[in-house]
């Protein structure tokens, strides 16, 4: 199993502004990549990759004291990350998408030097980190590594560095048998509802923070400065990491306690279009993929089974006897002929529980036959 683990650096001045100047040499190496790919077939209609334009990379160390002060594979890995936003241009236009094409990036919109090699121009000593041409750097290690480490990437986030390790064969930490099994339906009033009636509410981290960001924005649109920015970004940054933590606390709390879960098979992204405004944001803040990922992972790490059903119907449908019973977003209570009447989500969830023992059985008799 592959994982990553994420740092904090604590640079002083001089590390910082080495840092900055790196992150610069990498964008502009990423840029003039950019450049030569487009003049290439602009002028001769000539298509180059990433070993034509790696191949030309000692010479341009030779004349480019600022793209030399990099290390040399990390230099290749970013001629890789060009190729790899061209490929997937490409693939998209085959696929009949409408994609946009790789653009140039500006100051704020390269964040990361990813060095390939573990132990090639970065590596760990005396409890720091490293790093070839700004030395070694105060690292915060506030949790072990697992594995191997393969790969290092310093990223910058809101004038703050980070390192990412990202390591393999990390050996997963099966938890005892458990045959609980649950339903869970996602939602915006509630951020779960799960088939045995507990209730996970939505934080709304996006609403509470709401004032501050609206008022904000409103200083920036008025005058655009960098200070403005720093604090709209910020901001953004604390929302993000309030989100990140509640959903890990709570996809770790959900694979601890059951051993089969059973969600929905919901496409977010798909969801946000051609809805109004502020339902999108919501559903934005409330961050459903990434909930779906965290449980996915740590379930496939614990040993536990989690399967995703066909959501169509779960709300509609009676949990007791089967009848549709239609319903728009406003009924909040689900009341069938046949007597039961609960909340709409506890519903659904009871639904998607006997979907998955379903899907379950279904495997099992294959896994038999």
């Amino acid at each position: 199993m592959r994982k990553s683990f994420k740092y904090r650096l604590f640079t002083n001045k001089n590390q910082e502004l080495k840092l900055n100047s790196l992150f610069d040499s990498a964008r502009f190496l990423y840029n003039c990549a950019l450049e030569q790919r487009i003049v290439c077939w602009g002028q001769w209609h000539k298509s180059i990759n990433y070993y034509d334009q790696a191949n030309t990379l000692k010479e341009i160390r030779s004349f480019d004291e600022g793209i030399a002060q990099l290390n040399y594979s990390a230099s290749q890995e970013i001629l890789r990350r060009l190729d790899k936003a061209f490929q997937a241009f490409f693939r998209r236009l085959r696929s009949g998408d409408k994609p946009g094409f790789p653009r140039f990036k500006g100051r704020d919109r390269f964040d990361s030097i990813t060095f390939p090699a573990y132990g090639d121009g970065i590596r760990l000593k005396a409890g720091k980190l490293y790093i070839q041409n700004v030395g070694s750097v105060r690292i915060k290690l506030h949790r072990p590594f697992e594995g191997k480490i393969k790969t290092v990437t310093i990223k910058q986030q809101n004038e703050r560095f980070y390192a990412s390790f990202s390591c393999d064969d990390v050996a997963p930490k099966i938890l005892a048998p458990c045959t609980e099994e649950i339903g869970i339906d996602v939602g915006i009033k509630s951020f779960a509802t799960m088939s045995n009636g507990e209730i996970i509410d939505n934080p709304k981290h996006l609403k509470h923070n709401e004032a501050n960001l609206k008022e904000l924005h409103r200083q920036h649109s008025k005058k655009r400065t960098r200070k403005t920015r720093k604090k709209l970004a910020r901001l953004h940054a604390k929302v993000g990491n309030q989100r990140r933590d509640f959903l890990h606390k709570v996809s770790r709390k959900i694979v601890n306690r059951f051993g089969f879960i059973f969600l929905e098979d919901l496409k977010p992204k798909e969801m946000v279009n051609g809805n109004y405004k502020i339902l999108n944001k919501y559903i934005n803040d409330a961050a459903w993929a990434l909930f779906f990922d965290l449980l996915s992972y740590k379930a496939e790490e614990a040993g536990r089974k989690l399967i995703k059903v066909n959501p169509r119907g779960t709300t509609q449908a009676c949990s007791q006897c089967g009848k549709i019973v239609p319903k728009d977003l406003s009924v909040r209570v689900h009341a069938c002929s046949c007597g039961l009447v609960i909340d709409r989500d506890l519903n659904a969830a009871r639904n998607i529980l006997r979907r998955g023992q379903r899907l379950c059985s279904k495997q099992e008799a294959v896994c038999f036959s």
